[in-house]
């Protein structure tokens, strides 16, 4: 048991590597509409999920009741992730992944009013502590030149915490997690491809390339993320993934010299400092 946790620790921070990743080369691939870097990534995420669903001889389709609740985790799983890249476009690159980040404590609020999973006053006190951790990071403030990307980061958190929330309604009902993954970045492909029709902005072989390396990079971290939950519980190992903010700061100063101011790294600790309690507070509680 214990093997199959340290398994799952190590999974999930490989998970938080490929994410961080992912970021990178969205950033990297340069000035390109979100909408374009988001067909691509979840192209090469379709791929992939379809070759999951052909190996393990799981059936394209669904289950009619659970339709409305894949087409909600779509709609906001898409516009978090355009959020999020319109993010780490025009931020720091740690900022832009801190407050997406924000998605899991969005997710409590969420399964409080979609799942009816009642949250009681520390776990609510641990969501508004996070948020409070997120105003450092975005300074809402006119003279804040990135006010606007830092709402839209946060709006990206939001996006992917109901997205979260709609995919354990569905798993519930049912649904696989690799069907959920290839519906998702089917729905994604299908919307965002209008727009790169109508409004196709040229791109290098370098850009292309960088585009497919964040869908890659995309790709695993959704796979080994499912296998750190396969070994073990969330309740157990969900804290390492904000791992990601550390490889996040790494990349972002050695790839492209950025350096987060000292509001954005006290909110990167009281945020952290919020999951780690809910985390120790929820393992007392089951273990209660």
């Amino acid at each position: 048991m214990e093997k199959q946790r340290y398994k799952g620790i190590l999974y999930i921070i490989c998970s938080a590597f490929c994410f961080a990743l992912m970021n990178m080369f969205v950033r990297a691939a340069g000035d390109l509409p979100s909408i374009q870097k988001s067909f691509f990534r979840n192209l090469v995420a379709f791929v992939f999920a379809m070759i999951i669903l052909k190996k393990n001889d799981i059936p394209f389709r669904c289950k009619r009741e659970n339709l409305k609740y894949l087409l909600i985790r779509s709609i906001c799983g898409t516009l978090g992730i355009l959020c999020n890249y319109y993010a780490v476009d025009h931020l720091v690159l740690s900022d832009a992944s801190m407050l997406n980040k924000m998605s899991p404590f969005f997710a409590v609020i969420f399964s409080c009013l979609v799942l009816k999973e009642k949250v009681n006053v520390p776990q609510a006190l641990f969501v508004i502590g996070a948020f409070l951790g997120s105003l450092l990071v975005i300074k809402p403030t006119f003279s804040n030149m990135d006010l606007f990307p830092s709402v839209i980061g946060l709006l990206g958190g939001l996006g992917a915490g109901i997205a979260y929330t709609y995919v354990r309604k569905a798993t519930l009902h049912g649904e696989k997690g690799p069907f959920i993954v290839c519906f998702f970045s089917a729905f994604s492909c299908l919307v965002t491809l209008p727009f790169l029709i109508f409004d196709y902005h040229y791109m290098s072989l370098t850009q292309i390339g960088t585009l497919l390396a964040a869908g890659l990079a995309a790709a695993g971290g959704q796979f080994t993320i499912t296998a750190a939950y396969s070994c073990a519980p969330a309740k157990e190992i969900s804290v390492y993934d904000y791992s990601q903010i550390i490889f996040a700061a790494g990349l972002g100063f050695f790839v492209f010299g950025q350096i987060p101011d000292l509001l954005s790294w006290i909110g990167y600790a009281v945020i952290c400092a919020m999951a780690v309690g809910m985390f120790f507070y929820n393992n007392r509680r089951i273990a209660a």
